[in-house]
């Protein structure tokens, strides 16, 4: 019988250890769903902040280039008004003197 009850002192012994194990667990457990966590994101918001300074630049840069660019292409002609204007009246003048010749 001696066997048996040092057996059963011994699961009573492991039971009791188990459950004050649990007990701990759930109380690291509350702690932990308690606790509340904060990032600090103020690294990264002056990072973002620096990127999107570079954005702006870079976007002014592109609207100035492009404002620049359409000017440019706005003042090139491929031939100078004169030329073209003197080219239609010899051409009329050449369809004029033909339908003179053959009437």
């Amino acid at each position: 019988m001696t066997k048996l009850e040092e057996l059963t002192a011994l699961l009573v012994n492991e039971i009791n250890d188990f459950k004050s194990s649990v007990d701990k667990l759930e109380q690291i457990n509350d702690q932990l769903m308690n606790t509340k966590i904060k990032m600090d994101v103020s690294d990264y918001k002056t990072i973002i902040e620096e990127h999107q300074k570079q954005m702006h630049i870079h976007k002014n840069m592109i609207e100035a280039f492009e404002s620049r660019f359409s000017v440019k292409i706005n003042q090139a002609k491929i031939y100078p008004t004169w030329a073209v204007v003197v080219f239609i009246i010899s051409i009329l003048f050449c369809l004029g003197s033909i339908i003179l010749w053959f009437s």
